[in-house]
């Protein structure tokens, strides 16, 4: 695996950075598992995702840090609780964008 300093390097515009950023956080199987449970259950809880998921409650919400982070998915503080949902517009550019790159 190169260093992160050499992907910097590389010559990309601020799009593919963004895409880059995007597929870097879809890149580990709990977190496309959390997005396609949100894709059928928008606006869930965290503990809602932790029922279907082998995961530890912290080890969700890690993975959510990352999504949310990355811009993929919007969290409502509702009481004690969030509430997660994708962020559609994210996800309408990163597939407008993954299928001009194909």
């Amino acid at each position: 695996m190169e260093p992160k300093e050499a992907v910097k390097s590389y010559n990309l515009t601020a799009d593919e950075k963004r895409l880059v950023q995007f597929m870097k956080a879809l890149g580990h199987p709990a977190r496309m598992q959390i997005v396609r449970y949100l894709r059928e259950n928008p606006q869930c809880f965290t503990g809602d995702i932790v029922e279907v998921l082998p995961l530890a409650q912290a080890t969700v919400s890690q993975h959510l840090k990352v999504l949310r982070d990355a811009g993929l998915i919007c969290g409502t503080i509702e009481g004690p609780a969030t509430s997660y949902c994708l962020d559609d517009d994210t996800f309408r550019w990163l597939k407008q964008h993954v299928d001009n790159l194909l």
